[in-house]
């Protein structure tokens, strides 16, 4: 099959889509089958080619979110690239910019299109409104999220209970949705897989000690994610126990701001931040830790919890459906509501170690169902219904014409 994927983030960009749809790429590219990308340029407003053209870079202008560039809706020089890959199906994984593209290219060249909603755009909003017309700009996003997801492909793909709550629920969608939570390569986290000789530079490098209990949380630095909540815990976990160590892998916005606060509860010494940590380098971060923590709410599936299972790490998370098929209280983690239950839970998690042995056993069996492969067979199957589904609609296409055709030639006689 050739497919070809639209989306407005892909490496070098870290964030969660990028890192899904790199492991969409793999997992087909595994099953014998050929992967296009169509994505933005990330250095400047021109048009860039891979060596061997299967990733077209097109000019894109920053919007103010991140990373995230918006392109052009009809990139003329793009099409007839796109015209030579002679696609089977088109897979979007934006609504905005490329995604319209990619909408425009399926209906311009009858190749059926497969969506994949990934972000919870209003949750965003603000970094574009700067606090103004909030809630206006939340009800236009979430009508055209609506529309493009509605009207546009012929199947849409969900990671996650949450968002498929969301669209059969809060959008009443009709058409066919499908849970497929994006697939992670796993092995790569496999304790056995990672260089002890790395884990312990690293721990040098951060000076950790034997015996200091890592809590890890992987992740950008924003105010959607509310890391605040884990920050400002860490002083009463501190009192409980010296030897806890928060180490906070990534960047964002709140980057600098998140280590001042650190250092104004005074507690500096005991939550250790890295920066953004090169992709190929996560492994070994991963097995340093003893507990994976999160509080987000913003997430849509949630990719770095599958990762830290997958490296027999107990998950403390934020009740939310995003989490709630894959961590299970007291089997593979804990789940809390607010700061209290955060600490709670947190401490009974490493006061027994026995119990956090088989936690740890436990989240590597549930990481395993989530592997490239499994990922790959379910992305498939939505493939071929959208293919067949427009086989069947040019095939009615075909058979209208055809009558009324046969009803003029009939009339004339």
């Amino acid at each position: 099959m050739r497919i070809g994927i639209f989306t407005d983030t892909y490496p070098p960009f870290i964030n969660g889509v990028s890192t899904s749809i790199t492991m969409l790429q793999k997992a087909l590219t595994d099953k014998g089958h050929k992967v296009y990308i169509v994505t933005v340029n990330p250095e400047n407003m021109s048009y860039k080619y891979d060596e061997d053209d299967s990733v077209i870079r097109i000019p894109g202008i920053p919007v103010g979110i991140y990373d995230y560039r918006l392109t052009g809706i009809y990139p003329i020089r793009a099409i007839n690239k796109i015209k030579k890959w002679n696609l089977d199906v088109i897979h979007s994984h934006t609504e905005f910019g490329i995604g319209t593209f990619a909408r425009i290219i399926s209906k311009q060249l009858q190749i059926p299109l497969v969506h994949t909603y990934h972000t919870m755009y209003e949750d965003y909003v603000h970094y574009i409104t700067k606090g103004h017309f909030d809630k206006s700009s939340k009800k236009i996003v979430e009508y055209l999220t609506k529309f493009y997801c509605d009207k546009t492909a012929k199947e849409l793909i969900v990671p996650s209970t949450k968002t498929y709550k969301l669209f059969k629920e809060k959008y009443k969608f009709d058409k066919n949705v499908h849970i497929v939570p994006t697939g992670v390569e796993v092995e790569r986290f496999y304790k056995e897989n990672v260089s002890k000789e790395e884990i312990a530079k690293i721990k040098k490098e951060l000076n950790l000690k034997k015996d200091d209990i890592v809590i890890l949380y992987v992740g950008r630095l924003a105010q959607e994610k509310n890391v605040e909540l884990l920050i400002n815990a860490q002083v009463d976990l501190v009192k409980k126990n010296k030897k806890i160590k928060l180490l906070i892998v990534g960047s964002g916005p709140d980057y600098e701001k998140y280590i001042q606060m650190a250092e104004k509860l005074k507690i500096k010494n005991n939550i250790l931040f890295t920066n953004a940590i090169p992709w190929e380098d996560m492994p070994n971060y991963y097995n340093l830790a003893d507990v994976f923590v999160t509080a987000s709410k913003t997430e849509t599936q949630g990719l770095t919890v599958i990762e830290a299972m997958a490296a027999s790490l107990p998950v403390v998370c934020i009740e939310d459906e995003s989490f709630s098929n894959v961590v299970i209280n007291h089997l593979n983690g804990r789940t809390f509501t607010d700061d209290k239950e955060y600490k709670m839970a947190l401490l009974e998690t490493i006061k027994d170690k026995k119990q956090l042995e088989k936690m740890a056993k436990q989240a590597r069996i549930t990481a395993e169902a989530h592997s490239l492969k499994y990922y790959a067979e379910s992305i498939l199957d939505v493939y071929n219904s959208a293919i067949e589904g427009s086989k069947k609609n040019n095939k009615n296409i075909v058979t209208k014409i055809t009558e009324i055709v046969k009803r003029g030639l009939d009339g004339k006689e």
